[in-house]
This record gives structure tokens, sequence and C-alpha cells, in this order.
């Protein structure tokens, strides 16, 4: 059998390694049916160009692959994009040409949501405030002013979405005594209910939420989805955590909640801009705890992101759905065969 090209982006000044090392954790799932080349470019045109005549591409950070790319992909059939958000990636476009875009939306979840409970106990314990008093000798005046929050016990968490990682943060919350309310038009009560947490409506979730956390895709229903009219529809003493994707914070509105008391504090692994300017006020502000877009970062991540993402082209690529499908709509336009069994959980609905 005639192995397969997949592509993979890599800017031109990148250090030359035979792909077989440079790809070794993509090549254990992808190597009986496909052989990694490096696309090297520096610009999305430059991209088009030269992975033209390519049967797969795998992305996860780096240039875009925007429509441009994608109408000049001319035997493409699956993109494999390694993490959970799939941004990076023009779907739409994707769909259109009958691409397959997958991602990896299980591979790090737990190291996430340990990330998210992080930024919650920090801001609401005041961490950084704390080490800076202990550092500067402010030793007794610390305790009055921690002494003026409430305990965590029994306030109430918002999760906006309820997909994995907000899944395994409900766990986590839940076992510091938090009450746990979810907004996701997406996912059943039943399946939500399940979980040990409540159900309700966008501005509830704002209303009643003492911590509101995002675990949301970035996408056009979600842009900006947290901004001005939602901080003021949040309780003065809430706290904001963002482990997802900067873009669905209005970043400005933010920075004017914070300034103005509208909110008392945020967490924020990732922002609008990243890397984001030296100058951005959210870095002078003692009641913000910003971390540079790791919340999924352990040992495991990386290899096994890279190990799922060859395995999930791979399927492609033998002529299967993939594991995981962005784009499911576009399946049944592709000569692709479904494996997976059908759920039977329950009869007809008649």
């Amino acid at each position: 059998m005639t192995k397969k090209k997949v592509g993979v982006q890599l800017p031109k000044h990148a250090q030359v390694l035979a792909p077989e090392r440079r790809y070794a954790y993509e090549l254990e799932g992808l190597a009986e049916v496909a052989d990694i080349v490096d696309v090297r470019a520096d610009t999305p045109a430059e991209f088009a160009a030269a992975a033209q005549g390519l049967e797969a591409l795998i992305t996860s950070w780096g240039l875009r692959i925007g429509r441009e790319v994608i109408e000049r992909l001319d035997r493409c059939i699956v993109i494999g994009v390694g993490s959970v958000g799939v941004d990076m990636v023009d779907v739409d476009a994707a769909t259109r040409a009958g691409i397959v875009v997958t991602n990896v939306p299980d591979i790090f979840i737990e190291e996430v949501a340990d990330h998210a409970m992080m930024l919650l106990l920090g801001v609401a314990r005041m961490t950084s405030r704390m080490a800076r008093m202990a550092r500067e000798g402010d030793w007794f005046e610390a305790r009055p002013v921690l002494s003026q929050i409430p305990r965590l016990f029994g306030r109430t968490l918002g999760l906006f979405a309820f997909g994995n990682v907000a899944r395994c943060t409900a766990r986590r919350a839940q076992a510091f005594g938090l009450r746990v309310i979810a907004y996701d038009p997406y996912v059943s009560e039943l399946e939500i209910t399940g979980a040990g947490v409540e159900p309700v409506g966008f501005h509830e979730l704002l209303e009643r939420s003492d911590y509101l956390s995002v675990h949301a895709p970035l996408n056009e229903e979600t842009r900006r989805a947290i901004g001005a009219d939602a901080f003021a529809r949040m309780k003065r003493e809430a706290i904001l955590v963002n482990t997802a994707r900067g873009g669905i914070v209005d970043e400005p509105a933010l920075i004017d909640a914070l300034r103005s008391g509208e909110i008392a504090g945020a967490g924020l692994d990732v922002l609008e801009d990243e890397p984001p300017s030296p100058n951005n006020p959210l870095f002078a502000m003692e009641n913000v705890l910003i971390t540079p877009h790791v919340a999924s970062a352990t040992t495991r991540m990386r290899p096994e992101t890279r190990r799922r993402v060859g395995r999930e082209v791979a399927l492609v690529l033998r002529g299967r759905w993939p594991m995981s499908c962005v784009n499911p709509h576009v399946l049944p336009r592709v000569e692709l065969e479904r494996w997976q069994p059908y759920p039977m959980s329950r009869g007809p609905n008649r």
C-alpha cells in the first residue's frame, strides 16, 4: 500500500530533524499508513502552496489553517487538531470542502480542572496578596485582611458550559463544599443533574454565581459572551475564572468591571492577546491572578496529545470515522465507514 502524506507546519527557521525523530509520538499511530512531512512556511500563502497534494494535516499552534489554506487543499481529507479547542482551523471552510476535523477532547481534562480550581482558590484566598505581605513583613496585618472574605464552603460555583473540563471541575468543587450550577444549552438536563449539578439559564448563572468558571469553546456564539452586560448582572463579590479561551471574555469590559468593583477578582489562564502586552492593566491588579496559558501542562500532556492526534488522523486515512469529529455533519458526505456502535440507551420516541 502506498503511504499517504501528512503535513505539519514548521517555521522555516526551525531546527532540521528527521521526521521519525520530530514526530515519533504521532507516528506511533500513523507509521503504517502515512509519512509525516514538514511544511516549512511562515505565512498562510506559503503554507497553502506547500500543502497541496497532502492527504492530511496536523496542527496545534502556529499558522491558522483558514479559508485561504483550505480552499487550496486538493487532496486533504482530514485535519487533526492537537488540542480541545479548534479555533486555529476554519471549521466551516473545512466542512464546505468535505474535510473532517478532529480534536483531542479528553486527554488533559483533569489537568485543566486542577488549574481552574487553583485559580479559584488563589484569588478567593488572596494568595498573591498574602504572599506579598509575608515577604514584606506585614505578618500580623494579613489576618485582618483575609478575615473579611467569606469561607468557600456553601458558596456557589457557576460553570459556563458543561463539557469535559467543567464536569471534572464540578467534582473538585463539590469536594470543597461548593454548590455547583451550570449553563449549557447543548447538554441534557439529565446529564447535568446526574453529576449533582443544577442546570440554570445564562442570566441566572451570572446572578447566582459567587465564582464563575468559563469552559466553553470559542466560536461566534461565545465570543465576548462574558462582557459588560454579564458583569453588570454578577455579584460585586464574584470572581471570574477562565481556563478556556481569552476571546470568550470581553477584556476591556473585564478591566472596567474590576476597576469599578463591579466584580471582586479574576483568575485567568487565557487572554484575548497572547502573549499579552506587558502594559496590560490586568498585571497591575492584585485581585487578578494570571498564568501564561499553561493549564494543560504536565509531563503527560504533550506526548499523549500527539499520540492521540496521530491515531485520529490514522483512522480517517484508513477510511474510518475518527473517535472525535468536530464537524460531524461532514461525515455523511465522505467515504468513511462508521465503526462505532449506535447508542441503544432508549427506544423510539413513539
